[in-house]
């Protein structure tokens, strides 16, 4: 029979629970995702010219940022694994 020291079960908890203990999987979209949001959106209006391009940029460094501040602040261990998930991605999506 196993059972689960309290120091076991807060580490495991610490994956998908912030610091105070709620659940931590979904959240809220800060600002640089509201504006990666907002910037992909106008994009799907504005395709052609220097306006798209500028869209891109901003999307691209609104969504780099949102990731590199969910890999490194990330209140639970899952959202630091998606920020990085997402870092790689926007990354190897952008030096294609």
């Amino acid at each position: 029979m196993t059972t689960t020291t309290p120091k076991t079960r807060q580490t495991s908890d610490r994956w998908f629970r912030d610091a105070t203990g709620d659940l931590a999987i979904w959240q809220r979209p800060n600002l640089p995702l509201i504006v990666w949001i907002v910037a992909r959106l106008l994009e799907l209006i504005v395709r052609h010219g220097r306006p798209a391009r500028i869209l891109d940029v901003v999307a691209f460094g609104a969504i780099f940022t949102w990731s590199w501040l969910e890999l490194f602040n990330g209140s639970a261990y899952i959202r630091r694994v998606l920020g990085l998930a997402v870092l790689v991605a926007v990354v190897l999506a952008r030096a294609s």
